[in-house]
Formats: C-alpha cells, structure tokens, sequence
C-alpha cells in the first residue's frame, strides 16, 4: 500500500512540474492559435503588402515629392507644390507608402495626409486599364444635377486612418478608402494595366494636380497615352466640358499662368 501511495506521490509531483513548465515556455497548443488568428488578419498596418514591391518606395515619393516644383515650370497654388503629402495605393486600393516633402511633417498642411490618401484611393478606384480619371476630371460630373452626384457617400474613409503626421506610415498595409472629387489624384500605369493610385495634397488643388502628374511621370507610370491623358482642364482655357474644374488661386497648367479663382462676391 505505501508502495502504491509513493508511486501515485511521483506521478503527480511530476505531472504539475510539467504543467508549470508548459505555462513558463509556452506550448505549442497555446501559441498556434494565436499564429493563426495573426495570418487570418492579413497584412499588418505599417507593413506594405507584396502587391506594393513594384511600386516606389517611400524614399523615392519623398524625393520625387521635392524634384516635382521645380521639373516642368511653375506649379502655381499657395506654395509652388512644395509643402505636399502624397500617398499610394496599389490595385486593390491598399495603401502602400506615405510621403511629406518637408523635414517636419506636422509643418505642412495636417489635414492634407488624408486627402492624399483618399485621392490615391480615388484615382485607382475609377480607373480602368484602358480609361484613366484623375481625380481633377470627377469635379463636374460629381456636382449636384450632374451624373455622379453622390458618388463618395459609399465610400466613406475609415477614421482609423485619421493619424498623427509622424505615424503616417502606419496605414501601410490598410484600405483608408475615401472618394475625393477635386484635383490631386491620378492613377498608375505599367504595360498597359492599371497598378494603382497617386494622392497629392497640401496645396491648391490645381496645384495638387500639377505635382501628381509630374511624380507620375518622373516615376515612369503614365497611361499608355501619356502624361496628359487624363490632365486637368478648365472652362475658360479649353471651353465647357463634362470634365471641367474650377481654376484656383494662381492657377498653372504644365508651366503656363491659366488664371485665377473668382473673388468672392456678396
């Protein structure tokens, strides 16, 4: 019997002295599940998904972000284009870098981040491989008694992307979505097939513009009928169009003065 006792005595010391070791280590039961959920989440905010690696990088927009003034004349607005935000999307609209051309990046416009990034989710989300619309070309048809009034209800941009200047990078990997009528964005372009969006903001939005199209450019990511394909236009530069924007304060188009935004009246 004290034999039996001894023996049963054993087992259990033994048992817990293995449970408690499992509890201190961790044992796979315990840390697969949470492996799991982790995978079943998708890409991590802050980490650009594999369907960004052929388009730039953030050092490169940050760079084309400061060239873009002053590579193809005056760009006009508030600031020349030189206090930009910009941001990228890829062709599922996730976003894939984040962009400031100032040191601090609380120093130019806050509020601006967002509007890139919606503008790039915009301008990937009403292109189509062979039929590109920049953001610029939407302001008429969105307005109310035109044909896409109301456009950007269904795609509201998801506040959880509403972050600090110095946090911008840690929307990588998130569809902000956002659906922004006014100039700055323009879809991205490699072997005839659409692979994302450019949002620009931080300016004027014709300013806005100009800066989008040029990073476009100096990126190699035009349409298939070139940088102008889907470029800004104006009533009083190119006559009444379905397309047509507003000119803003200083307006300029590819190095040329267009003219101003109207006074305001009584």
């Amino acid at each position: 019997m004290r034999i039996l006792f001894l023996s049963f005595l054993f087992a259990t010391l033994a048992l817990a002295a293995a449970c408690s070791s499992g509890s201190a280590t961790g044992s796979p039961a315990q840390t697969q599940p949470g492996a799991a959920a982790d995978l079943d989440r998708g890409p991590r905010a802050g980490a650009a998904p594999a369907e960004c690696r052929n388009l730039p990088s953030a050092a490169d927009l940050k760079k084309w972000l400061r060239d873009a003034p002053g590579n193809g004349g005056e760009a006009g607005g508030l600031f020349s284009g030189r206090r930009e935000w910009a941001a990228i999307v890829n062709r599922q609209g996730v976003i894939c870098v984040t962009a400031v051309a100032t040191d601090d990046p609380a120093s130019s416009w806050p509020g601006s981040q967002a509007i890139a990034k919606a503008k790039a989710y915009t301008a990937n989300s009403y292109s189509t491989d062979d039929a590109p619309l920049s953001t610029a070309r939407l302001y008429t048809l969105t307005q109310p008694g035109h044909s896409l009034w109301g456009v950007a209800q269904p795609n509201p941009f998801n506040p959880d992307c509403l972050v600090a200047p110095g946090d911008s990078g840690k929307t990588d990997g998130k569809i902000c979505g956002g659906a922004i009528a006014f100039g700055g964005g323009v879809p991205l372009y490699k072997d005839k097939t659409r692979v994302g969006g450019l949002g620009v903001s931080g300016d004027t939005a014709c300013a806005d513009h100009e800066i989008a199209k040029r990073i476009r450019h100096l990126a190699q990511l035009d349409p298939e009928k070139g940088a102008f394909a889907d470029d800004i236009t104006y009533v009083t530069a190119d006559g009444p169009s379905a397309f047509s924007h507003p000119l803003c304060a200083n307006t300029w188009r590819n190095g040329d003065k267009i003219g101003d935004e109207a006074p305001a009246s009584e």
